[in-house]
């Protein structure tokens, strides 16, 4: 009887004890998975709200779209995790390429303002482009850039260049190491949480009532100014083509203006702290126009010098008198002494003294020499000795003139 009476006791026990253990099991699987999921510290204040029942589409891992950030002070980091240091930021309505995702981060095309660092000894300079680097190593890494890291502890490589490749220099230089534009394939970080595709097609919407009324948005109008960030980008990309011109083409008067004046809105935001970046930017091109410009005018002058100095070489050696080929060089002049039938003349030296007489002789003896008289001639023919004068004579076949150009 007793054994009849305690059982169902313990029945009862046994069974409001295994529903408070399942009571507890509730509610420890309940709290941990949200214990667990730890915010990015910058997360959005007021996130996007999608249409009822509508989720972001899926984005295959790789493939690139564009993105809306949809927070503010949003981190852009060196690699996929907290633990990675920060390069920027970013605001809300910013746009970044996405290249690909990856356990809650977005992979970027390094915004505006982003730079990365390169070993100094693997770079030379293109002395006709100063802003262009080329690589003089192999395996060269390149190294995400932050302002709050100093060059030599930004350990996150971005990408690794090869000899000859170049890189853009930003006119920088930190611990041995140059401040350079991201260089193709060197990518940045987002958490994902903060970005939305820019393109409302990968917003999954359900299908609406037919009796719901649907309102269409009325068209922009393309002949309508662009203004803020459309604005900046229009003239970002019009930058980046004048900048891939050569470097006497290069004309950034009217952009600077316009970047000019949108940095100094003061309502003008993200456009006008990009703006104000690109100004900088445009002044080391403008910079590197100038160096470049310099020295093709040095080049020009060095040029121009060169060839007067070749000219008055040319000159000089026309006016040098082949010595070897003439038996005198002097100022022909009529003689006096020797009178009569006989062709004879003197020649003189610079200072007038009279070195030698001289007589025609052969085929041109019948020759008119009046045309050679005061003027310096080289006379071809033997030198002989005449006693009876103690002078010198030159009986000359061929006669040159010297001093035509007089």
């Amino acid at each position: 009887m007793l054994a009849r009476v305690h059982s169902p006791v313990r029945w009862v026990r046994a069974t409001l004890l295994s529903g408070w253990l399942f009571a507890l099991l509730l509610v420890v699987v309940l709290i941990l998975p949200a214990a667990g999921q730890t915010p990015e510290p910058n997360a959005p204040r007021n996130p996007v709200s999608l249409p009822d029942g509508a989720a972001a589409a899926p984005t295959p891992a790789n493939e690139s779209y564009v993105a809306e950030v949809i927070g503010d002070d949003v981190y852009v980091r060196s690699g996929p995790g907290t633990n990675f240091y920060q390069c920027s930021k970013l605001y809300r309505g910013d746009r970044v390429q996405v290249v690909k995702s990856q356990q809650g981060w977005s992979c970027i095309v390094p915004p505006p303002g982003c730079f990365s660092w390169i070993a100094m000894q693997y770079v030379s300079i293109n002395p006709q482009n100063p802003t262009v680097g080329v690589l003089t190593g192999d395996n060269v890494g390149v190294y995400t850039g932050s302002d709050t890291q100093e060059a030599k502890y930004s350990t996150s490589k971005q990408v690794v260049l090869s000899r000859g490749q170049t890189v853009k220099l930003l006119g920088e230089e930190k611990d041995d190491y140059y401040k350079i534009a991201p260089p193709q394939g060197a990518y940045l970080w987002v958490s994902s949480q903060f970005l939305q595709p820019a393109d409302k097609s990968l917003i999954k919407t359900p299908a609406l009532d037919a009796a719901k009324t649907v309102t269409e948005k009325k068209p922009t109008d393309p002949n309508a100014p662009l203004t803020g960030l459309d604005l900046y980008y229009a003239l970002s990309e019009k930058v980046k083509a004048e900048h891939e011109k050569k470097l006497s083409e290069q004309n950034y008067t009217e952009l600077k203006k316009k970047l000019a004046a949108l940095a100094a809105n003061k309502d003008g935001g993200r456009a006008a702290r990009y703006a104000e970046y690109t100004l900088k930017q445009v002044e080391r091109y403008e910079l590197a126009c100038r160096v470049g410009k310099e020295l093709e005018d040095q080049n020009k002058e060095l040029q121009k010098t060169t060839s007067k100095i070749d000219e008055a070489r040319t000159t000089q050696l026309q006016g040098i008198v082949r010595r070897d080929k003439y038996a005198l060089v002097g100022k022909l002049e009529t003689s006096s002494v020797y009178a009569g039938a006989a062709k004879r003349f003197r020649v003189l030296d610079e200072s007038g003294k009279t070195i030698c007489y001289v007589m025609p002789t052969g085929a041109i003896a019948s020759t008119d020499f009046s045309k050679y008289i005061g003027h310096k001639v080289g006379l071809v023919g033997p030198i002989a000795a005449r006693p009876d004068t103690q002078q010198s004579l030159i009986e000359f076949t061929e006669i040159d003139l010297l001093d035509s150009d007089k």
